[in-house]
């Protein structure tokens, strides 16, 4: 079975950093494109960021660019998430996601069905 498992979250204050990590068991991650998501009840699941499996590719949402690095380590086989300056807005369950595709082949990488497997996330909470 391919387990994806998110560690990380927590409570942060406006403009404070996290960093969210993903690993596997079972499989390497290596061969995948890594993507974050996230989502706050009642909304869609909006993709945050992603990262092609050599690592040589990365996207990011309009709405994190500049604040969010996404990074990863194939030796550790772990892809992490340097969340910066966060805001209120951030607060959501932040979701890891692997998929076969390389981000470089599709039209819109960070959308949730070019993904096949997905860890069951990691809360964030952005309050003072």
């Amino acid at each position: 079975q391919l387990q994806l498992v998110e560690s990380g979250g927590g409570l942060v204050q406006p403009g404070g950093s996290l960093r969210l990590s993903c690993t596997a068991s079972g499989f390497t991650l290596q061969h995948y494109t890594i993507g974050w998501f996230r989502q706050v009840p009642g909304k869609a699941r909006e993709g945050v960021s992603c990262i092609s499996s050599s690592g040589g590719s990365t996207y990011y949402s309009d709405s994190v660019k500049g604040r969010f690095t996404i990074s990863r380590d194939n030796a550790k086989n772990t892809i992490y998430l340097q969340m910066g300056n966060l805001k209120p807005e951030g607060t959501a369950v932040y979701y890891c996601a692997a998929g076969r595709m390389q981000p470089e082949w599709v039209a819109a990488p960070l959308t949730d069905y070019q993904y096949d497997y997905w860890g069951e996330g990691t809360q964030v909470t952005v309050s003072s």
